[in-house]
């Protein structure tokens, strides 16, 4: 006998609306591009973890040389480094990285943020009523804004003059809108975002988020910044084409891009001790091109290189032509794919609590590099320097001076990682015999050999482990520690 159970009414439409809500629902990416922002990136992070409907927070970081990254990383960040220096790349980075259909971005720089900051970025977008949310918020606009901006916009821009606040970077929108915009590199990156997403005739809303304090720019750093957001205006404008400006009297504009190589942490000055670690088959179950290859299916193309190429220089550059046309997001799952060593982390935090430096020498590239560094708490990287453009691996390759054989190098190899080893040592005044290598390959041999403490590790190259002050056979660095005084 079949048994039939009634459910009211009421009952049927309250578990519909409850199903609609939950299907309707949409969590929110919350990205912080950062430099240097240790004093208040722990509390920015926490702050955007507690509110409701974020379900993942990114930190883009421009190559900190202070306790950003891992304080961050404290805090459950999921942590990226640029490819190159500057908040736009950090946030069009970001965006590659981005899980979700709603996306908010943040200055590291801010604490507290009223309660409701990101509640009232969002909801517009969620309802439907926007697709991009500026912030405006209770506190005298900047000199830049007032002096520089507004003037421009009144005259370009007229209808942008309904923002109070355009050079605010607390902004939120949808993914899908973000992904068809250019991040400038520099302080224009802001009032960028604004006018192209205005030109695109995107639906645009501005909310109050309440009272915030940020550090004001020192005054060396106005000139430059009036300069670029100037700078952004009038070339959007131009590129807008509208004939009721002449823009040959303005003059050419040029692009003002900083690029610098800062690989090394300078906080450890004071320290005395080094420890350098290889990447690929030492900190990494694998090697990051071979694994590279397989993912995306130039196997024999890189066994051909490696076959018929004997110079070192050209072999390194013919190899990163492979990766061309695939991006960052791309190389970075390829790197998250590859198991690391197992304890390599504390093995790493126990190092540095008994006073060692401790940095990655590769011959792989700088992203990748980067990108192990940040998840093992490890102090620099230093490595070649592959080249992209909008995110995307241009297939050229930089080989950093460091690495290039000189008058004081050791060997006559035309690039080796004992020169990178020398530059580090001569940058911290710490004695060579006060270093350890570990390393597995016969590209490592010069700098084992020339280190106070050379370890083979895990190696099947017979003249390494010749050489090598110790050996360690297994995949575990728990040994290294008994050196490691």
């Amino acid at each position: 006998m079949k048994r039939v159970i009634v459910i009211p009414i009421e009952t049927v439409i309250e578990i519909k609306f409850i199903s609609h809500f939950y299907n309707e629902i949409q969590m929110i990416t919350v990205i912080i591009p950062t430099l240097n922002e240790e004093e208040h990136i722990a509390e920015v992070v926490n702050f955007a973890k507690s509110q409701p409907r974020v379900s993942e927070v990114i930190v883009m970081d421009d190559k900190s040389l202070d306790n950003t990254i891992s304080k961050a990383q404290q805090s459950g960040a999921k942590i990226i480094t640029s490819t190159k220096l500057g908040k736009g790349v950090s946030m069009r980075e970001g965006v590659l990285f981005a899980s979700n259909d709603i996306i908010v971005f943040l200055d590291g720089d801010i604490d507290p943020y009223p309660y409701y900051t990101i509640k009232l970025l969002t909801d517009p977008i969620a309802r439907g009523e926007a697709e991009f949310v500026k912030s405006s918020f209770s506190r005298n606009a900047g000199r830049v804004t007032e002096l520089v901006a507004k003037p421009l916009l009144s005259i370009f821009f007229p209808d942008l003059l309904r923002f109070s606040q355009p050079l605010s970077g607390m902004i939120a929108g949808k993914k899908s809108i973000f992904q068809q915009l250019e991040f400038r590199d520099d302080y224009g990156v802001d009032i960028g975002i604004l006018i192209d997403v205005n030109l695109m005739n995107v639906k645009i809303k501005e909310v109050e988020i309440g009272y915030i304090e940020n550090k004001s720019k020192p005054l060396q750093a106005l000139g430059k910044m009036s300069k670029e957001v100037a700078q952004t205006i009038i070339m959007k404008a131009a590129m807008s084409k509208n004939p009721n400006y002449n823009f040959e009297e303005l003059g050419a504009l040029k692009e003002i891009r900083s690029q610098m190589e800062l690989a090394l942490n300078g906080q450890h000055n004071s320290l005395s001790k080094l420890v350098v670690f290889d990447m690929d088959n030492t900190l990494l179950k694998g090697r990051y091109v071979d694994a590279c290859a397989n993912a995306f299916g130039f196997k024999k193309e890189l066994m051909d290189i490696r076959s018929s190429e004997p110079d070192v220089i050209l072999l390194t550059k013919k190899i990163a032509t492979l990766l061309k046309d695939r991006t960052y997001s791309e190389l970075i799952a390829v790197a998250d794919s590859i198991p690391i060593i197992e304890g390599t982390k504390e093995i790493v935090a126990e190092l540095k609590n008994r006073g060692y430096i401790v940095g990655i020498v590769s011959d792989s590239y700088d992203c990748i590099t980067s990108h192990i560094k940040n998840k093992l708490g490890i102090d620099f990287s230093l490595s070649n320097e592959l080249e992209f453009s909008k995110s995307i691996c241009t297939g050229e390759v930089k080989i950093p001076s460091f690495m290039v054989n000189g008058p004081g190098s050791l060997c006559r190899h035309s690039l080796c990682k004992t020169n990178a080893l020398l530059s580090v040592l001569q940058k911290y005044n710490i004695k060579r015999e006060n270093s350890i290598v570990i390393g597995d390959s016969r590209n490592d041999l010069c700098i084992i050999k020339e280190s106070g403490i050379g370890i083979a590790f895990c190696s099947n190259d017979d003249l390494l482990n010749h050489f090598a002050d110790v050996i360690i056979s297994k995949p575990d660095f728990t040994e290294l520690l008994q050196f490691a005084k």
